[in-house]
């Protein structure tokens, strides 16, 4: 979590919900989405998926991109069972 100094005093806030907060879509190996803070380094086994935006810009290239909830290593055994 970050600081964030107010007129009131100091006020503790998630940068994750920052509504007017930079943000990226990152994907990892298995298709898994998640939305990051643009000033937070990216974890390992992660990477951006387009560009940073705002927090609705990336909830919606995460909305239309993952379309599947399971592990790629789930979809494809799945697909292995099937064949």
């Amino acid at each position: 979590m970050e600081n964030v100094r107010t007129r009131g005093g100091t006020v503790v806030t998630n940068p994750f919900d920052d509504e007017s907060g930079r943000f990226v879509a990152l994907v990892n190996d298995e298709g898994q989405y998640s939305l990051w803070p643009a000033h937070i380094e990216v974890p390992g086994g992660w990477r951006a998926d387009g560009p940073e935006g705002s927090r609705q810009e990336c909830l919606d290239v995460i909305e239309r991109a993952w379309t599947d909830m399971r592990p790629a290593g789930l979809v494809r055994a799945s697909g292995a069972d099937a064949g």
